[in-house]
């Protein structure tokens, strides 16, 4: 058992539902995003192209950030999820060197809220803002509570409205076959082997 994701960028219309699903999931702190989606304009004219990059936690096999981080907070569980243990965590931020992939944030605190003219905050932010320790590191953790729970998919692919997003047990044949079709790891050469892939936009 190892859990991953393939995503299909012929499908990924930039729309950042998952962006959203995973902020109102997860209730990251104002301006933390676990799951972000890059836009680019790429090919020339007339064939010119916009393309979108959803981007997460990789929970790499060869997580360099569970490597590096001297406390065992960052640790990869037996699902192959790789996980953060706030209580352990001391802030060094050794593992957010160690990712190639950006996909880590640091809690400085700080009071900020999403609508500073409602006052204090929104009730939501009132009753989830205390679940995130000040002076921690936080990531994508494939909402390992809902796999926990026998429910099988993160709130980013449950949400995403094309389907762009597959998330499974990366050693069942369905997703072996996916990633046979021509997926691709970001940043192969660092050698973390990632269990993110992503199926290639088709362009002449």
């Amino acid at each position: 058992m190892r859990y991953g994701m393939v995503i299909d960028l012929e499908r990924c219309i930039g729309c950042n539902a998952c962006t959203v699903a995973c902020k109102q999931k997860n209730a990251t702190p104002r301006g933390t995003f676990w799951c972000k989606v890059t836009t680019t304009e790429e090919g020339e004219y007339p064939k010119a192209y916009r393309k979108h990059l959803p981007t997460l936690c990789n929970h790499c096999e060869n997580a360099m950030c569970a490597k590096v981080c001297p406390t065992g907070a960052t640790h990869q569980r037996e699902d192959g999820i790789v996980a953060v243990d706030s209580d352990k965590c001391i802030g060094c931020r050794m593992c957010m060197a160690a990712c190639p992939y950006n996909v880590r944030s640091f809690n400085f605190g700080g009071n900020e809220t999403y609508f500073p003219e409602l006052g204090e905050g929104t009730p939501y932010e009132e009753a989830r803002g205390g679940e995130f320790v000040v002076g921690t590191v936080t990531k994508c953790n494939f909402c390992a509570d809902r796999v926990d729970a026998d429910n099988p998919l993160p709130a980013c692919a449950q949400t995403c409205p094309t389907h762009a997003r597959i998330f499974g047990d990366m050693e069942t044949d369905e997703m072996k076959n996916l990633v046979a079709s021509g997926a691709y790891e970001l940043q192969p050469e660092k050698g973390t082997k990632p269990q993110v892939y992503y199926l290639p936009l088709k362009r002449d």
